[in-house]
């Protein structure tokens, strides 16, 4: 066990991550550590903890949900971490690798960061969902369109995003049955011309203030359903963030924060055994 792990704190739009960098000294994250960390009492507190290791390209990053599952895809924490390693190289341009595969990052000006979250998975085996059906409509009440982005997605359209109640909503579909990896749930109404507003429950996590693989799904989806065009703004309850549905994938923009840098001492690491 280390004697200390430094550690960053970051977030996207208050999705808020603890960030290890594990290019210079191994770092093995397990189940027990990540919840520990997770912990806003106890520990630190994040969405998703990410970890920085070497990679074909830049860096490969790895995610963890506060539960300690898995992650293949987090697009606010690669917004944050892009981020960070330009102005740690003073590149303008990343190529990032991730278990959900190759992610290009660019400097979007003007503080702004952008991703390529890659093309969206839309077949009901890619997402995946338990049987083959329609992603545009699944067979759930309300009619909610699957997405895959690296993560499953579950997307409702209503007419007040305000008026759902979240906490009750999102827990009950994120394990439904046609999920076999649980989900993301999300609560989107539109409130103008390619103007789409948000609320997001994330697997393993809980509410959240904003999810960028969410609003990419919720992009995709509003598209395929003649709702909206291929590029939208999306408010979330922590802020805004810019979706284009390009042909070379969905791009991501929005801001970033890196907050402070700490230390987890000895004290916390042996109490994990």
């Amino acid at each position: 066990m280390w004697k200390s792990l430094p550690f960053m704190k970051m977030h996207g739009l208050g999705n808020d991550f603890v960030v290890l960098d594990g290019r210079e000294h191994d770092i093995d994250v397990t189940p027990a550590l990540a919840i520990a960390i997770a912990d806003r009492h106890r520990g630190v507190g994040f969405d998703q903890l990410a970890l920085i290791t070497h990679g074909a390209g830049d860096a490969h990053l790895t995610f963890y949900n506060a539960d300690g599952s898995t992650s293949a895809a987090c697009g606010n924490a690669t917004r944050c971490i892009a981020r960070h390693l330009m102005d740690e190289t003073g590149q303008t341009a990343l190529t990032l690798t991730t278990d959900r595969g190759t992610l290009l990052a660019r400097d979007a000006g003007d503080g702004l960061t952008s991703v390529n979250m890659g093309q969206p998975q839309l077949r009901w085996d890619e997402i995946p969902l338990a049987r083959e059906m329609d992603t545009l409509e699944l067979p759930i009440d309300g009619a909610p369109t699957a997405t895959g982005m690296g993560n499953p997605h579950c997307t409702f359209f209503v007419d007040d995003a305000e008026a759902v109640d979240l906490s009750a909503f999102g827990p009950v579909h994120e394990h439904h049955p046609l999920y076999p990896q649980r989900t993301n749930v999300q609560i989107a109404s539109l409130i103008g011309t390619d103007h789409l507003r948000m609320r997001v429950w994330e697997r393993g996590v809980g509410v959240t203030l904003a999810s960028g693989s969410s609003s990419c799904a919720t992009a995709v989806a509003a598209a395929r359903r003649g709702l909206t065009g291929r590029s939208v703004r999306i408010d979330l309850d922590g802020g805004t963030l810019l979706i284009n549905w390009r042909e070379d994938g969905v791009w991501m923009t929005g801001g970033t924060a890196h907050v402070f840098d700490g230390v987890l001492t000895a004290d916390f690491l042996g109490a994990l055994g």
